[in-house]
């Protein structure tokens, strides 16, 4: 199913993010994980792309074994950064035949190494690049696309970013998935501001359960995001203890997915980090609210 479909259902859903694995040997463990969250029969499963394209294939591995065993649809991330047009019609190519409708087209994050590379020279500098060479393929995938709610950290200011992001929608992208955030209020601010510069494919949030305190300090370096005083409360009072941390940033997140939801956000993806145990104890959580 393409999620273009899904989002045009007007209903209340669920999905979640998984990583493949980076070697061979943690391929079943993986697997394994991820069968567990595609027997929550989420309305969708996205699995990320390594850094680098380091762990292309297990991506599509784990993607096309989650849509044919269980008949979850999936959205295959594809990055670009420091690749080869070649190789992104080889990757294309792969995902067509392995049977792929949905693409989270991303430039990807810069490892040290990139960084210090001649940018100019590379084949994409930016998302939009490769969401026009995948619309130039002719391959019929719904495509998707990032959004910062807080600003993409390359980015001089939210004006320039949402300019940009709209030229990204124009370029091809169906939906859009936003970084982490912990306060909504971020996101309701972000939505008003790009339906206002004319951007009107859904947005779906993104909610990451902290469910250890050593994940804030990283999700603040990956993201920027803002944390607000009764996240940080949370943190102080319960991250010490690893059971109560887990079952309050579990909480947090549940009431994050809530407030969404009541205020007319209708699909909500959750980073779950190959957790079932906490993606299910978050469906169980909305298990009367999706119905």
């Amino acid at each position: 199913m393409k999620l273009s479909q899904l989002f045009s259902q007007n209903k209340l859903s669920l999905s979640f993010e998984v990583f493949p694995p980076k070697t061979d040997s943690a391929f079943d463990t993986v697997k394994f994980a991820t069968e567990e969250i595609a027997k929550l029969r989420p309305s969708f499963m996205s699995v990320t792309y390594g850094a680098g394209g380091g762990t292309s294939q297990y991506t599509l591995d784990i993607a096309k074994n989650i849509k044919d065993s269980h008949g979850v649809p999936t959205l295959a991330h594809l990055t670009c950064v420091s690749s080869t047009k070649e190789t992104v019609r080889e990757k294309i190519a792969q995902m067509q035949a392995a049977g792929i409708e949905n693409v989270m087209a991303l430039r990807g994050d810069l490892t040290p190494a990139l960084e210090q590379t001649d940018r100019s020279k590379w084949a994409y500098r930016h998302a939009i690049d490769l969401i026009r060479d995948i619309k130039e393929s002719g391959a019929d995938f719904c495509i998707g696309g990032a959004c910062y709610p807080e600003v993409h950290p390359e980015s001089a200011n939210q004006k320039e970013d949402i300019y940009y992001l709209k030229e990204k929608v124009d370029a091809g992208c169906s939906f859009l998935t936003t970084q982490m955030f912990f306060d909504n209020n971020l996101l309701y601010n972000f939505l008003y501001k790009i339906r206002e510069a004319g951007i009107t494919v859904p947005v779906i949030p993104g909610i990451m359960p902290i469910t250890n305190a050593n994940q804030v300090e990283r999700a603040i370096k990956l993201s920027g995001s803002f944390m607000p005083q009764r996240f940080k409360a949370l943190v102080d009072k319960f991250g010490h203890s690893p059971e109560a941390m887990k079952q309050a940033g579990i909480v947090y997140a549940t009431d994050q997915i809530i407030d969404l939801f009541a205020n007319g956000i209708t699909n909500v993806h959750v980073y779950s980090m190959n957790k079932p145990d906490v993606a299910a104890q978050i469906q169980s959580n909305l298990s009367h609210i999706l119905g």
